[in-house]
């Protein structure tokens, strides 16, 4: 199929992106890496009047250090960067290992990472990976700018805190001295996940080591990214070690509310996250180890 007539604008800066945006009174769609928007342009799931192409922008690109350790990464940043830059792999090394599991290649060298958290598919790796990590979302529009916590910005399927009116402009990761894993289940490389689970650990003073922070985060197993409260609950303060990986993924299936369709029914994709929450607590605990030895 073909789209719908529209009208194309490339926009030179990000002022005049955000003033395109605001007149198109919700006709208007940003094209950023474009793998989601396209397709639901041909299909004719999506009907804008204007395009606006935010390609070449710089104030959107980009991946710097924080001097608090942590990075500040532009909107849009392919998922092939996320995945090879030396800096996101050493400063966050589990969104790193998230972008290498979306997708194929193809995908990866133009998807970007604000577009993967603007349209917020509830099967995504990024969007976990970014309230795993406990990141904030950046965004512009026409009453100014505003930061988001991620946990805060995904409210429900393809649902956002993103106003009409709003770009999303960079995601801001803070420091990490964690533990972390990420793990997901997908019928063929490259599938949208059936399940998925991100997990960032934190340990106390030591030794004995004990579990001080924990974020745990599944995929494919709600309409949004969603936090799996009871392993959480279960983990804090709780002895690092394999038992408590074993009791805090038995602990994860309650949070779930997967669907059910005929790739997976919904009993099972619960069951997926409780065994993906155990593996990736395994990982973000032998990782934990390293650190601490």
């Amino acid at each position: 199929m073909k789209p719908a007539r529209f009208r194309y604008a490339r926009a030179a800066s990000l002022a005049e992106a955000a003033a395109l945006l605001a007149a198109g009174h919700g006709e208007t769609k940003l094209l950023a890496g474009g793998q989601s928007l396209v397709p639901m342009l041909n299909m004719r799931l999506v009907r804008p009047a204007v395009l606006v192409d935010l390609n070449g922008l710089a104030e959107l690109q980009g991946i710097a250090p924080t001097p608090d350790g942590g990075l500040r990464i532009g909107a849009l940043t392919r998922h092939a960067e996320l995945a090879t830059s030396p800096i996101v792999g050493e400063r966050a090394p589990l969104l790193a290992e998230a972008a290498r599991h979306v997708g194929h290649a193809a995908i990866r060298n133009r998807g970007t990472l604000g577009g993967s958290v603007a349209h917020a598919d509830p099967a995504a790796e990024l969007p976990a990976a970014l309230v795993a990590l406990e990141a904030r979302i950046g965004m512009i529009g026409a009453r100014g700018t505003r930061v988001v916590p991620a946990s805060e910005f995904f409210r429900g399927l393809l649902s956002t805190a993103l106003e009409p009116d709003e770009i999303l402009t960079e995601i801001r990761v803070p420091a990490q001295a964690s533990g972390w894993g990420f793990v997901e289940v997908a019928r063929r490389p490259g599938d949208f996940a059936l399940a998925g689970v991100a997990a960032v650990v934190r340990a106390g003073p030591g030794p004995p080591f004990r579990c001080e922070h924990a974020r745990v985060v599944g995929f494919g197993v709600g309409d949004r990214p969603l936090r799996l409260t009871g392993a959480e609950r279960l983990l804090t303060g709780a002895p690092l070690d394999a038992k408590t990986a074993a009791e805090a993924g038995a602990a994860a299936g309650p949070a779930c509310d997967p669907p059910a369709d005929v790739h997976g029914s919904a009993e099972y994709r619960r069951h997926l996250a409780t065994v993906l929450t155990e593996s990736a607590l395994l990982q973000a605990l032998a990782r934990l180890e390293r650190r601490l030895a």
